[in-house]
């Protein structure tokens, strides 16, 4: 049985880009018999707000996007994310970083590779003992699990057959300082846990997705076909976000827009004045 899901952070109100990822996971399910879940990524305890939570339900009833079974909050799956930790720990592929982002970025500017440069490692060398009480994130040892790993390939509806190259994105975290694991372990475990059998999302994670398809190699995971859409923008060409001014669903919710004719108008590809569908 086919199976998506949305998966927003309740960090802030839902916009037209979300609205028309959440619309497009939904039908893809509905339209083929499937089921959609409904995943609420709420490990950031210093930006998710409860009154987010409430906000994204309302919203996408009022799209009447529908989900399955009970909403599913990644706060209460903490000890998932602790096992598949462990497991990578095992295997010998990750290691503690004390770095902070300063002095990351400050390493980033002196790179050869200037301010965009993956992270240099810096922690990769410590002794395993040294340092070991202070806090820290996990990260990834990148080489090593490429190299564990073997090729790697992913199918996705546009792109056709891919052949993951994380590397480049070097060391990456897989457990943060103030959080249980990142974003990249959490939605990879996730996905497993919960049978999800096809990814629908924008094609801003197409990048990411490089990574998940080597963490489910380490971890003995399936992996899902993606479908990577792509991304609504402005008049000026920018990603709909909040810091663009993107309208909220919640403003529109509100102001008496009907939902309904929204979401569908999304789904024949009319978009509201001032707004287009960039390229995937």
């Amino acid at each position: 049985m086919v199976v998506s899901r949305f998966a927003p952070s309740p960090t802030g109100r839902l916009h037209l880009g979300h609205a028309f990822s959440a619309i497009r996971a939904h039908d893809f399910a509905r339209t083929r018999g499937g089921r959609f879940l409904l995943r609420i990524e709420d490990i950031d305890g210093t930006r998710s707000r409860p009154e987010h939570v409430a906000a994204i339900t309302a919203d996408l009833a009022w799209l009447g996007v529908s989900w399955d079974g009970p909403v599913v909050f990644q706060s209460e799956r903490l000890a998932l994310y602790a096992e598949a930790l462990e497991r990578l720990k095992a295997q010998g592929l990750v290691y503690r970083c004390f770095c902070t982002r300063a002095e990351i970025a400050a390493a980033s500017l002196s790179a050869p590779h200037g301010p965009e440069a993956v992270y240099p490692g810096t922690c990769r060398v410590l002794p395993s003992h040294e340092r070991a009480g202070e806090a820290h994130c996990w990260r990834l040892d990148m080489a090593k699990a490429v190299a564990a790993a073997g090729s790697l390939a992913w199918k996705d509806e546009l792109a056709g057959t891919v052949v993951a190259d994380p590397a480049p994105q070097g060391d990456v975290i897989v457990a943060r300082k103030d959080a249980p694991a990142s974003y990249h372990l959490a939605v990879t475990v996730d996905d497993a846990a919960q049978g999800v059998t096809d990814v629908v999302r924008g094609v801003d994670l197409f990048a990411a997705t490089h990574v998940h398809r080597l963490l489910q190699a380490l971890l003995g995971l399936p992996t899902p076909a993606y479908h990577h859409h792509p991304l609504l923008t402005d008049a000026a060409g920018n990603r709909l976000a909040k810091r663009h001014g993107a309208p909220t669903l919640e403003a529109l919710r509100l102001a008496g827009e009907d939902g309904r004719a929204l979401a569908e108008a999304l789904r024949r590809g009319r978009l509201p004045i001032g707004f287009a569908a960039g390229k995937a």
